[in-house]
């Protein structure tokens, strides 16, 4: 009796370890199907840096999540699309950066926030040179040191001379500004013989065998006195003292011009076209009208007044 009563005790305790086996088994199974009580779950992607959080049904719920902007190549996310933001908006990024394809940017920095409305024309300006960093207001403040150069007697034939033309007027000069450019746009050349020019003028001198009058601190060409003269420039070369020839003040021009890298020529005298043209680029580097010619503001600046 004993031993039966021993064997349905063993027998019920395992029956019911069984039942409460099975019924964890169910339950552990309904949690992997996903029951409709699981708590939200959070899910960070990698692209934006912000949390979606799964709403009913396991389906991912939007939350204010901001979209990755473009900038040219580079994808402004997370953390360096705030870096990017101008006002708060990452998606105004592309508004506030240069659409330049080859200007090369780093995430997170604006290299050119101090740099809008900048002239593309800098590149190729024609006197951007550097050449003035130490030459504000050259003229009175320094004293060209002028020289007297052995010049040639005899014309140039590598310069090709001027004609005489009693209508000539020197181009240009009718909008240049100031009463220091009145001689050049009242000049007419004149022709008249030797004992004309010697008699109206106590003044004259032979540069390169051709004769040139003095007037009011100018030299001018003498056509006629010497029918067969060689005259390369038709207009007044300022000299301020009949004591320098037009020769020795266009050789020291030359000098001057050489010496701060403009003029790259033969220092002979004589004003040709290369001259002229380093002398219309330095006066259009001091602010000067650009004649190309040796008159008085531009000695005064090159100090040689």
């Amino acid at each position: 009796m004993r031993i039966l009563l021993v064997l349905t005790c063993c027998f019920g305790l395992a029956f019911f370890a069984g039942a409460a086996q099975q019924d964890d088994q169910g339950q552990n199974q309904g949690k992997k199907k996903g029951g409709g009580n699981a708590p939200a779950q959070q899910v960070t992607t990698q692209q934006t840096g912000k949390v979606y959080k799964a709403g009913p049904g396991g389906g991912p719920h939007h939350t204010n999540v901001q979209q990755p902007s473009t900038v040219g190549n580079y994808k402004a996310t997370g953390k360096n699309n705030k870096k990017w933001q101008a006002g708060g908006n990452p998606t105004d990024v592309s508004g506030n950066v240069s659409g330049d394809a080859n200007v090369k940017t780093k995430l997170g920095k604006n290299k050119f926030s101090s740099q809008t409305n900048v002239s593309d024309n800098a590149a190729s300006t024609k006197f951007n040179k550097g050449k003035f960093s130490s030459q504000t207001n050259v003229g009175g403040n320094v004293k060209f040191q002028k020289k007297h150069f052995n010049l040639s007697n005899n014309p140039n034939p590598k310069y090709q001379a001027v004609k005489f033309n009693g209508n000539y007027q020197i181009a240009g000069a009718k909008n240049w500004k100031g009463s220091k450019y009145v001689v050049f746009q009242n000049y007419h050349p004149q022709w008249h013989d030797q004992y004309w020019w010697t008699s109206h003028h106590n003044h004259i001198v032979f540069v390169f065998g051709s004769p040139y009058y003095w007037d009011t601190g100018y030299w001018y060409p003498c056509w006629g006195y010497n029918p067969g003269a060689t005259f390369y420039f038709d207009g007044p070369i300022y000299a301020s003292n009949p004591e320098y020839d037009p020769g020795q003040v266009v050789a020291n021009v030359q000098s001057a011009l050489q010496e701060q890298g403009y003029y790259q020529g033969e220092i002979d005298g004589i004003l040709g076209p290369q001259t002229r043209a380093a002398l219309a680029e330095y006066q259009s580097a001091q602010g000067l009208e650009a004649t190309g010619a040796v008159d008085e503001p531009t000695l005064e600046t090159l100090g040689m007044v």
